[in-house]
């Protein structure tokens, strides 16, 4: 049983208050068409005393994030809350101002800058960092750099942050997109009954999102870099809450950035919206690390969601229990592992120490202790439970038609799943409803109680995307899908390289309709001086690349000679207008015939 901690502790509300200068008044953003792509004000409803619909954890929790706008960090050091689902912190230097995570939207950053601005004055933009990989804290960076204002600019990032943002933002974008719409209650209206929060912040923005490759890359700890003046020593964090990810200090102004390492909540080992599994092992040697690699350097820390924590003593009580909370999960997921127990029966058994449940910032509000210690199982053992019965099991349809056979027809299950649910057992319930939902997806009666079954299930938790996939699965239920909307401009397309966008043209083969066919495209890009060689065969999409001045063993069936911006024109289904061609320009059709389009209407909870 998880006993919450006293609800008479106001700290977290007097630091997320603390240094408070001005809040964006409406906190509505549009976008340039007058689409709203975040509305802060939608959550007023908050001010109010926590309803039934809520947990009043997650209430607490989504008052603390709600708050919005410029607040001092420390002597020089600002940030812009509540504009997005992450923070954006603003650092003074000699000629202007670096920029730290730039949200998700272009729209919602330059609102983020000119509330800045407004308050501070017109410093230009003098360095640009990302403190990791998700698109949370590089989407909006043409909204703080626009088109041809970076020259001279530093962009910082950790190695590998180019490869890394684009196998989760762009490979399985259409799967993990479509997931991350039931993780932060996409269609759900802001109210008691709807959206409350995430638990990290309060959702996502929903306009531009955008790409600037960095500059400088960041590749050992203990790596300083001066950047308009100001000093950063920075410390390299792989494979923690991304796979590339830094902490950072500015000893001139005695703060310390913690990215997204240790934050006002358990984080995910693995996220509901899909990615790859995290290590949380690693994630707990490195927040020890931060305590001893950077000492007492600092006064104040400051992460990319929600609000600092103030004095050096709060701070490494802060890490401390965010490092053993990750090593105790990792340590004692192994331990049940190894005397047997699979990922459900685990996280049946897992409970944390009374010191950490006791803690607000490790309660389950974005990760839960269930889905985490499942999570460390799969990274270790995979899928199979070493059960053979569950090696070569039905897909989800045949499974459930058999299962509601099994029960004595669709009546009969429906007034068993009616009975659970009356009966309080709201897990199994939902179980039995979604066999009956999968064997015949027109039975209304059926996704009715099923969506019912969801609400109660959503209204009780703690954890924000819990919350929000329930909720999510339960409007699905009752309104139909909605669909994947994905974004299809060049703001993030234009930074990725050559390898990388021929790498999502091959994701999208349809390899059976592509198996029988075998073809060979070069392209001879002129200003990048190399010539990639495409080959399709096998229904596979592979390519290599060579100096521009290379002449191939092999001819190929077609050569285009082109730029890149060209290449992404061609991939955008502009055609090849001003492209030289040598070879059989069916070629091109034969090879672009086998590209799929993504289903932007496929079920994840519902058939």
């Amino acid at each position: 049983m998880s006993h919450l901690p006293s609800f008479e502790d106001t700290t977290d509300f007097e630091n997320a208050d603390r240094g408070f200068l001005g809040a964006l008044v409406p906190a509505v953003i549009r976008a340039a068409d007058g689409r709203v792509v975040w509305d802060n004000d939608a959550y007023d409803y908050l001010e109010g005393a926590c309803p039934d619909t809520v947990s009043p954890s997650l209430w607490r929790q989504a008052q603390l994030c709600a708050k919005q706008g410029l607040y001092e960090v420390s002597e020089g050091i600002y940030q812009v809350r509540g504009l997005d689902l992450s923070n954006m912190t603003l650092v003074e230097g000699e000629r202007g101002v670096i920029v730290i995570d730039p949200l998700i939207s272009t729209e919602c950053a330059a609102a983020a800058l000119a509330l800045y601005r407004e308050h501070r004055g017109e410093r230009p933009v003098t360095g640009l960092i990302y403190t990791h990989s998700h698109g949370d804290h590089f989407g909006g960076a043409r909204g703080v750099l626009p088109e041809g204002s970076e020259q001279g600019v530093p962009v910082i990032a950790p190695v590998g942050f180019l490869e890394h943002a684009v196998s989760e933002n762009v490979y399985a974008g259409n799967a993990m997109t479509r997931r991350a719409m039931f993780m932060y209650g996409d269609r759900l209206p802001k109210s008691p009954e709807g959206q409350v929060s995430a638990g990290l912040g309060m959702t996502t923005s929903t306009g531009t999102v955008s790409l600037i490759p960095p500059t400088v890359d960041v590749t050992r700890t203990g790596q300083e870099e001066t950047v308009d003046g100001v000093r950063i020593v920075f410390q390299l964090t792989p494979g923690t809450e991304a796979p590339a990810e830094m902490n950072f200090s500015f000893p001139q102004r005695r703060a310390l950035c913690l990215a997204e390492n240790a934050t006002h909540n358990m984080h995910n080992i693995l996220t509901l919206r899909g990615a790859v599994v995290r290590d949380s092992r690693i994630w707990s040697r490195y927040l020890d690390e931060a305590v001893e690699f950077f000492g007492d350097s600092y006064d104040v820390a400051f992460a990319s969601h929600h609000w600092p924590t103030w004095g050096r003593e709060n701070v490494v009580e802060l890490l401390t229990q965010q490092r053993d909370l990750y090593a105790y999960m990792h340590d004692q997921t192994l331990r049940m592992l190894n005397s047997g127990l699979t990922g459900p029966e685990l996280a049946e058994e897992m409970q944390l120490p009374p010191a950490l449940e006791q803690a607000w910032h490790a309660r389950g509000y974005y990760g839960s202790l269930s889905h985490n210690t499942k999570a460390i199982y799969q990274r270790y053992l995979g899928w199979f439970d070493g059960n053979p019965a569950h090696l070569w099991e039905h897909p989800p349809v045949e499974l459930a038609t058999r299962y509601v056979e099994l029960a004595g027809g669709p009546e009969a299950a429906l007034a068993k799943a009616r009975a659970y649910a009356t009966d309080g057992d709201l897990r199994f319930a939902a179980t039995l409803l979604n066999h009956l939902v999968f064997a015949d997806p027109r039975n209304d009666a059926a996704k009715e109680e099923l969506a019912g079954v969801y609400e109660r299930l959503g209204h009780g938790c703690e954890n924000g995307p819990w919350r929000n996939f329930y909720l999510m699965a339960a409007l699905e239920l009752r309104q139909g899908p909605g669909t994947v909307e994905l974004d299809t401009s060049t703001g993030m397309a234009a930074a990725l390289t050559t390898e990388m966008l021929l790498d999502s043209v091959a994701v999208r083969i349809d390899g059976p309709r592509a198996w029988n066919d075998s073809l060979t495209v070069d392209l001879a890009l002129t200003d990048e001086g190399n010539r990639h060689r495409l080959t399709l065969r096998n229904g596979a999409l592979t390519h290599r690349a060579t100096p521009l001045g290379t002449a191939p063993a092999v001819p190929s069936d077609l050569t285009l000679t082109l730029t890149k911006p060209q290449l992404l024109g061609l991939l955008a289904g502009q055609g090849p207008d001003g492209i030289r061609s040598e070879g059989d320009p069916a070629v091109l059709g034969r090879l672009f015939s086998y590209v799929s389009e993504p289903d932007k209407s496929f079920a994840v909870v519902t058939p």
